[in-house]
């Protein structure tokens, strides 16, 4: 990511290679030719600083948005974890019964089979 630094001293070097070429090219008068760069060096200064304003404000924004989001994730977490152990309480007391039921299952299975095959071999 680019520096505001780094930023500022480009924007000042373009302004001074700019402002020399047009001094060398220029077919207007010095007095003429200072006005003109004086205005233009005054609404350069006015655009860097309404970048500099305008790059504090959104380093504020993407601060406070950050924060905000680490809060949300965290209270989430939270939320999900509440959630799971909750169910986990729910499903708790069944799963005994649940496991009964699956050794019931199995057990019929198995005579079905049984029968099954001693039929067969009948």
């Amino acid at each position: 990511m680019i520096n505001s630094k780094s930023l500022l001293i480009g924007f000042l070097a373009g302004g001074l290679v700019s402002a020399a070429a047009t001094l060398l090219s220029t077919p207007k008068a010095g007095k003429e030719l200072r006005t003109d760069v004086k205005g233009k060096s005054d609404e350069a200064i006015r655009y860097i600083n309404h970048l500099r304003t305008e790059g504090v404000d959104l380093k504020e924004q993407i601060t406070k948005t950050s924060k905000e989001g680490a809060a949300l994730v965290k209270d989430l977490s939270e939320d999900v974890k509440e959630s799971i152990e909750s169910w986990k309480k729910t499903v708790e007391p069944h799963q005994k019964n649940i496991q009964k039921y699956l050794t019931q299952i199995e057990e019929s299975l198995k005579e079905l089979e049984d029968k099954t095959n001693t039929q067969s071999g009948n």
